[in-house]
This record gives C-alpha cells, structure tokens and sequence, in this order.
C-alpha cells in the first residue's frame, strides 16, 4: 500500500491533466476546419427598404430575412421571386428574378434603416454568383434596371389597323389593289386591273405633313365586240398630293393637287390627256371605327387633240369597323363621274362592303381585305359587279 500511495496521490491529479488536454483537444476540433473542401458561407445581399425594384442573378433566392422579425404577423414585404416558407408573407407576387420591397409594410421601428439584410443562397457549382456589396463599404444604393423604353415598343395590331385604314397616315405602305369587273359590255366581258399605289408621307415641318400616293394601274380590257382576246399593259398614272396638317386631334384632312399622266401603253388603256385637278381627303378615328371620304377631279389640260376631253369625278366615302385580332369590317366604294358622258351614261355607283385584317408574315406587317360591289347606276357599257382584293404592305416607324 505503501508503493501505491504515490499513485493514488496523483490519480487525481491525472485526471484533471487528462480533462484539460480533452477539453483543449474538442476546442481545437471545434475549431479545425472538416478535411473537405472549404465551403464559403451564405453571401448576404442588402436590398433597399424604399419601394424599389432591383434585379437579382437568378442563382439566388431568399432563404430568410433577418432584422424585421420583431412583428412577423404584419405583411413584412412584398417579394417577387422564389420565396420560401421561413420568411413571414402575407401576400406575394411572382416574377422571377426581381425582388421588390415596400417601406410602409415594415414596422415603424426599422422604418428609418435604410437596408435590410436579406440572407441568401447560392446553387451548385455551375451556377456563378455575382458578388454582393457591402454597406457598410458603401453607402450607395443598388442600381435600378434599366427601364424599357415603351417609345420603341411595338404598334399593337389594332393601332396599325387604324392606321392603315387612314389614307393620309404618317404611315408608308404599298397597297396592291386588285379590281375584278364582271359583265363589261353587250358580252359580259371580265375586265381587270391591278392598281399599285405606293404611299410616302413626307414631314415638311414640325407641324405640316406631305403625303404623295401614286396608282399605277395595270389593265386587262377586253376588246369588243368579238368576245374573244384582249389588251395587257399599263394605263394613265394618277399622282396624288396632300398636305396634311400634324396634329393629335381624331380628326384629320388634306387638300393637295392630283394629275393624269398618259403612260398607258396602248390607246385602250388610256384616255391619251394630261389633267390636273384638285383633291382632298377628310378622315374620323375612334377607338373602333376610321371613317371619311376621298375626292377628287381631274380636268385635262393637253394631249392628244383627236381624244375626246377629260371632265372626271372620283368619290370614295370609306367606313372600317374594328374588331380583335386586326379583324375589321369595311366598305369603301369608288363612286365617278364622266362629265363628258351623255346624261344616262355619266355615274358608277357600286354598293357593298367586304372584311379584312391586318397581321404580320415575319417581320412583315401586312393588311388583307376583300370587298364586292355591285352597280346600282352604271352606263351601259359598264361592269354590272366588283370584286375587289387588296394586299397592303406596311412599314411603321
């Protein structure tokens, strides 16, 4: 017992030696790093308190908000984006990407902070997370998106459709208009003509618009009286001119001069005289319907002496009705009169209407229509009936 008493005497002083290296050694654990690899903590982005909207990279989503749990029953925030069930919401939007954050949802004792701190986290490895700032490094607030420019936003269907359907629209177009004439003559002939008729507005000043339409016609005439063959070619151009005045009111006109140029290419196709003669044009927009008329008369001034004399009105009162879609409703007859006419042969006045729609093929905008008229006055040479199909090309600004 004697030889052991040493021993017993330092049992404890062993054990509390052997207690210390333990706790020191479970401190050092504690404190070591894993033999993993390192991996950094949660980033911390600080979003404002003002009713701001910010981007945030789509590899991040709020995990939890720190620092405004002091009410967690109140609507804290409004987040657009992920949001999981640990952050206290009442009401949320979804967007995802962008986080929005309204000052008076938070209690009034944060209400003067000018961040809150947002704790988040990150996905796998290959996904790259922007770096965040630090406030308390900068005061400087996150930088807003930059905002879409609604200028430069695309003309909706139907604003397009009410301007296709104004002729004398701050718009350039190319309308093919394809006239089929049924009955012409004692031998019910079919007369055709394709009118292209390109329309260039022009901007004279801040307040003044110029606007040039020129139908050239492509003709189909049958030839009397034996019933059989044709002539092809190209009949009298007809350059227009309006001067329109700019304006925002729904009512809009013009007045300007119109000619004749004999260009057609063969003595059936055109009357042979140059002309002049004044035109003008008046036009109503509403929300759903364009409106207005068209006129014009053309005298001539030279040509060839041995054709007879031009005296010709041209009058077409128009009406559109839109619908969705660019789907619209549309009668527009072309009413003349040929003042060297004898008394029963003078006026054409067709009755109808037709639909139509504007759409785009591509990048292409376009206007499609089809109308049909039939003749309640015409002379006695005249088509009895009209069908009328038109393909307008449209470039908006």
């Amino acid at each position: 017992m004697k030889q052991l008493s040493p021993l017993i005497k330092l049992y404890p002083r062993l054990i509390f030696v052997g207690f210390c290296f333990g706790a020191i050694a479970q401190s050092v654990s504690a404190t070591s790093p894993p033999n993993t690899d390192v991996v950094d903590p949660p980033p911390t982005i600080y979003l404002p308190i003002d009713s701001t909207v910010i981007e945030t990279s789509p590899e991040i989503f709020i995990s939890s908000i720190t620092e405004i749990d002091t009410n967690p029953q109140r609507d804290l925030a409004i987040l657009s984006g992920i949001v999981l069930p640990s952050i206290p919401i009442e009401s949320s939007s979804f967007q995802s990407g962008i986080s929005t954050y309204a000052k008076d949802s938070f209690p009034d004792e944060i209400q003067t902070r000018e961040f809150i701190t947002a704790q988040t986290e990150t996905l796998p490895e290959d996904s790259t997370t922007p770096e965040q700032s630090n406030p308390a490094e900068s005061t400087e607030s996150p930088e807003e998106p930059p905002q879409k420019d609604s200028t430069k936003a695309a003309e909706s269907v139907e604003e397009l459709a009410r301007k296709a359907q104004n002729p004398i629209a701050n718009l350039i177009s190319v309308p093919f208009q394809n006239n089929t004439n049924f009955g012409v003559g004692p031998l019910d002939r079919t007369q055709n003509v394709l009118n292209i008729q390109p329309v260039i507005p022009v901007s004279l000043s801040d307040d003044l618009l110029l606007i040039t339409r020129t139908i050239v016609p492509i003709i189909y005439q049958p030839e009397p009286p034996t019933g059989g063959g044709g002539t092809f070619g190209l009949g009298d151009m007809n350059p227009q001119f309006y001067f329109s005045p700019k304006t925002s009111s729904n009512i809009t006109w013009g007045v300007g001069p119109t000619f004749l140029l004999p260009t057609a290419t063969s003595q059936v196709l055109g009357q042979g005289k140059w002309g002049i003669g004044p035109a003008a044009v008046i036009v109503v927009t509403t929300k759903q319907f364009v409106f207005g008329a068209v006129a014009n008369n053309i005298w001539s001034v030279a040509g060839d002496s041995d054709r007879p004399d031009v005296s010709q009105l041209t009058f077409q009162p128009f009406i559109n009705y839109n619908m969705k879609d660019g789907w619209y409703l549309v009668s527009a007859p072309i009413l003349t009169a040929n003042w060297e006419a004898s008394g029963g042969n003078q006026w054409t006045v067709p009755l109808g209407g037709g639909f139509g729609r504007v759409f785009a093929i591509g990048e292409q905008k376009v206007n499609a229509q089809l109308q049909a008229f039939w003749n309640v006055v015409k002379p006695d040479a005249g088509p009895d009936w009209t069908l009328r199909g038109q393909f307008q090309l449209l470039f908006p600004k």
